[in-house]
């Protein structure tokens, strides 16, 4: 009988070391890409005030999709569905202190209550890139150059993925020009943002019903819009950058309700994962939802589950190595090699080699293959016959050659092996 105990919760995961090793890799790649672009590293609670996300994000996430809960003190708690409304309150708060324009970045575990499926989960990683006080098309490149300098950190070609972008203001305008009032506006940005979840009859008779004879010269608009719009300065930029892999795709809106202009989706090439892996937008009117005075913004999240699937289906997720570099197989249980265990230990660990210790006394072979399940590339015999000597037997797992060491080459003989 399965028992549940032993299960973790619906939609999150359990990260043992090589799993772990792979979100530490995601998560540190993409620091170190956007502190290449000068962008500084900030955190929070995972807990936020509910408020803070009612009408300033979709409604769909708010009251479908989110852990909220009321506190011991009658107040609404919401774990954190994203990030974006967290830094604009941070931001909002310390607003004299900062220097604009802002960058910062941040890479913590969001909560979203969903059917768990490929690329969604209910816990995850993102990575949230933002700008603040960033007016004018340069930053809106910046970003895109951004997220080519991840994609590249992570191994990808430009071939791999494909950056789709369109605009809010562009989708007003139009919207304004056909008299379409408010709430049919609002369906519509929600039609299209699950367009690529549909089938195209269906999404053809949505659009319908909502528009009703306005539909053709709404989708004639957009047809423009991509082929001769304003969106084209961006391409022809980005693309004199050598960003090439740009199209425009007037369907792109995103699904929050706080992008004002620029908006943009990342999508995999790779036929057998048709689906945009992460995306962003330009949001200049979230702080004033928050009741301050308007600040330009602009920023994305990029998930660690959509990014991992994107790793494993190229070919470009790391080999698992793990932190321990070496285990001291002890051989029998007594003090004096139990004592010579440590120092050893202690003076590797010195010599920054990270240094595991076996005292289970088994016999060699069995110390050896405990070594191999944990993936340790070495192992080194300590005996009465090494204690003695002073001479140490050192196994490299993989080759299977062994060698024998004073303590004095140990380290450097770790150091100069490709493992």
């Amino acid at each position: 009988m399965k028992n549940e105990l032993l299960e973790s919760y619906k939609g999150v995961r359990d990260f043992y070391p090589e799993d772990q090793f792979v979100l530490d890799y995601i998560k540190d790649t993409m620091a170190r890409a956007c502190e290449s672009f000068g962008f500084e590293h900030y955190n929070a609670s995972i807990l936020e005030n509910a408020e803070l996300y009612y009408n300033k994000t979709s409604e769909e996430i708010v009251n479908e999709q989110t852990y909220i809960f009321e506190d011991r003190g009658g107040r609404k708690v919401i774990l954190r569905p994203e990030m974006t409304p967290t830094v604009t309150r941070m931001v909002a708060r310390k607003r004299r202190e900062l220097g604009f324009p802002l960058r910062l970045y941040s890479i913590p575990n969001v909560f979203r209550y969903e059917r768990p499926q490929r690329g969604r989960l209910r816990e995850h990683w993102q990575l949230n890139a933002d700008i603040f006080g960033a007016e004018g098309i340069e930053y809106e490149i910046e970003l895109l150059l951004l997220v080519r300098q991840i994609m590249e950190s992570f191994g990808a070609k430009e071939s791999d993925y494909i950056i789709k972008i369109n605009s809010r203001s562009v989708l007003d305008k139009i919207f304004d020009k056909l008299e379409i009032p408010p709430l049919a506006r609002k369906s519509t940005l929600a039609l299209l943002d699950r367009k690529d979840k549909m089938s195209k009859e269906d999404f053809e008779q949505e659009l319908l019903a909502i528009l009703a004879n306005e539909t053709e010269n709404f989708k004639q608009a957009l047809k423009e819009e991509a082929e001769n719009g304003e969106l084209q300065d961006y391409v022809k930029k980005l693309k004199n950058l050598g960003l090439q892999n740009l199209v425009v795709d007037t369907s792109i809106v995103r699904g929050f309700d706080y992008y004002t202009g620029f908006v943009f989706e990342v999508y995999d090439t790779n036929k057998s994962n048709p689906r945009a892996m992460f995306g962003g937008g330009r949001y200049d009117k979230l702080m004033d939802a928050l009741g301050e005075e308007p600040l330009s913004a602009l920023g994305f999240g990029m998930g660690d589950v959509t990014m991992r699937d994107f790793l494993e289906l190229h070919g470009l997720l790391p080999e698992y190595r793990p932190a321990t570099e070496i285990m001291i197989a002890v051989l029998d249980d007594n003090e004096e090699l139990k004592n010579k265990a440590f120092d050893l230990a202690a003076r590797l660990r010195r010599e920054d080699i990270n240094t595991a210790i076996n005292f289970s006394f088994k016999k060699i072979d069995k110390q050896i293959k405990t070594a191999s399940k944990l993936k340790i590339p070495f192992v080194l015999v300590l005996g009465e016959k090494e204690l003695e000597s002073k001479k140490y037997k050192v196994k490299n797992i993989q080759s299977k050659e062994q060698v024998e060491l004073d303590e004095k080459e140990i380290a450097n003989y770790i150091f100069e092996s490709e493992i």
